[in-house]
């Protein structure tokens, strides 16, 4: 039996199913009020804390003084936003969040840079994503210049706890969840924005240091018609298991195959870089998989692409988005013709790989000598930190936000 949907929900299904409306732009004009930034509300925590010492930082642990948070309802719209010390939330135990998951986050960086300035790396880019993952689970859309501005002034309450030093910076998690507080599948008439801070060093504990990957095909992170290029938590969970069976056989991460052909899509929870060189005309190729839809459109996977699109020789260099197997990197590993490989994401940055496990044995990844990484994965991490950290300018890349002057 089909769930009974509401008047509404049913509106949202004939406009996008049977007049191409999509889904975001029917949904957000169910709103009233929008998101506004001016109408801010801060509320000092009364104990603020003290700069944690950078080497006792670890990656989500550690959270600022302050949160942001912004209810949201059908009848009305967007509430006024609301900076507040950081605590527990309270919700009704029947909210649409915990029954049927309707939940979907952000993660991107703020970076302290010259001048004392502290800026967010393309934030632009994680409020698109964000809005295309709130409206695929039917969960209220927003301006996303407006939120950026918002998780402008959470910074500036909490500008001290921003940590200094190349590989340091502050984390921060926007985050969407429907809050209805009854059973039944339906679309969420309450939500609620929030945004988290945690200052943060290198995501793994080794630092710049390469990995070893299981190639994966057992299971699957996504398939077409899915999600698996929408930022939700429900992507997340079914892949614990499988990191778990992998590092039991001594791999670091999965990477995750896809269909007949056993396509590579993604490695972990990040986006996958392979480097090439064809033997007989010299030419080198940098390849990750296309964006079909099973694919998360990662902001470091677009600056990795413009960035050497722009700085590589495109007589040496051809950089292409295609689909590759594993069976491929096999047999160019086997005539030499494997250059390098790395993950990329917001999290890591850039993670070099060393070693691939398949079929019972291992593809090895080549290295400098002496050193964790490829030369062009150590120079795509030099170009994005430059930009990252105020060193080099790229656009409007880098957005100044809160300012420790």
């Amino acid at each position: 039996m089909l769930p009974a949907y509401s008047a509404t929900s049913k509106r949202l299904a004939m406009s996008t199913l049977y007049r191409g409306i999509p889904l975001y732009r029917s949904f957000a004009s169910a709103s009233n009020a929008p998101l506004d930034a001016s109408r801010v509300k801060i509320t000092k925590n009364p104990n603020p804390s003290k700069p944690r010492p950078n080497d006792e930082l670890i990656f989500g642990k550690t959270f600022t003084d302050h949160m942001l948070q912004i209810e949201w309802t059908q009848e009305k719209g967007w509430a006024d936003p609301e900076i507040i010390p950081y605590g527990p939330l309270i919700l009704d135990p029947s909210a649409a969040v915990f029954h049927y998951g309707f939940e979907a986050f952000e993660g991107l960086k703020a970076y302290r840079t010259p001048g004392n300035k502290i800026a967010l790396f393309r934030p632009d880019m994680n409020m698109k994503r964000m809005n295309k993952s709130a409206a695929r689970i039917c969960l209220p859309t927003f301006n996303g210049d407006e939120i950026i501005k918002l998780m402008g002034k959470l910074i500036e309450q909490d500008k001290h706890l921003v940590p200094q030093g190349q590989g340091y910076s502050l984390y921060l998690r926007p985050t969407i969840i429907g809050t209805t507080p009854a059973l039944g599948v339906s679309t969420p008439d309450k939500a609620l924005l929030y945004v988290i801070a945690s200052p943060v060093g290198p995501y793994y504990k080794t630092g710049f240091k390469a990995v070893k990957l299981e190639a994966t095909d057992y299971a699957t992170r996504a398939w077409p018609g899915g999600c698996g290029d929408k930022k939700l938590g429900a992507n997340y969970a079914p892949c614990i298991l499988p990191q778990l069976q992998a590092a039991e056989r001594g791999y670091q991460q999965n990477l995750w195959l896809f269909g007949p052909e056993k396509n590579i899509t993604e490695v972990g929870t990040m986006n996958v870089f392979f480097a090439f060189k064809d033997s007989t005309t010299g030419k080198k190729e940098l390849v990750t998989a296309p964006l079909d839809g099973t694919i998360l459109e990662g902001v470091t996977r677009d600056s990795i692409l413009t960035l050497t699109r722009q700085n590589l020789d495109p007589n040496e260099w051809e950089i292409n988005e295609r689909y590759y197997t594993i069976s491929e990197v096999e047999e160019r590993a086997k005539r030499g013709e494997l250059l390098e490989a790395f993950g990329a994401g917001t999290a890591a940055v850039v993670s070099p790989i060393k070693e691939i496990g398949w079929k019972g044995s291992d593809i090895q990844v080549p290295l400098i000598p002496g050193e964790q990484s490829g030369p062009l994965t150590k120079q795509v991490a030099s170009w994005i930190s430059d930009i990252q950290y105020g060193r080099t300018k790229h656009g409007n890349w880098s957005q100044i936000v809160a300012d420790l002057n």
